[in-house]
């Protein structure tokens, strides 16, 4: 599961990416977003702070100041994001591609049958997670009401 924290930061990276689309995009304050958005100002501070500091948006000061994209949608990685602020999203920490530690109870890992269940399941998640960027979410509300109907 994703944290809250990550849907804030998604929901804000969308309501730039929407402004970003627009004929003559204007930088968001932080009201802003939190209004467009629905999150919580004070959460979108430090989680504004994280992606800036990752060159995901930019900031500009003063009147018209305010967050932008730095990049295109398409050239943001949902699966980055996800490291970015929630941390690994391996299952297990043997299967991290970023933060890999051997279990302590574990004598083999080749032979681990834990270990190999969750590498195919995580193996399908990333082929999927690693192909998606903050466009596809833009638009993705089609697909995603036909996915929940069936669920």
């Amino acid at each position: 599961m994703i944290t809250q924290k990550m849907k804030y930061a998604l929901k804000a990276l969308l309501v730039l990416a929407d402004e970003a689309v627009k004929p003559a995009p204007e930088a968001l304050t932080i009201e802003a977003i939190a209004k467009r958005s629905d999150s919580p100002k004070r959460f979108l501070e430090h989680i504004l702070l994280e992606l800036r500091n990752a060159q995901v948006v930019t900031s500009t000061r003063g009147r018209a100041g305010g967050y932008s994209l730095r990049m295109a949608p398409a050239d943001i990685s949902i699966s980055e994001m996800l490291r970015l602020i929630d941390g690994p999203i391996a299952p297990l920490a043997c299967l991290s591609r970023r933060a890999y530690q051997r279990c302590d109870d574990c004598t083999d890992e080749a032979t681990c049958r834990i270990r190999k269940v969750f590498a195919e399941v995580f193996w399908s998640y990333l082929l999927i997670i690693d192909s998606l960027t903050l466009a596809d979410m833009l638009r993705s509300g089609e697909v995603a009401d036909q996915v929940i109907g069936k669920m």
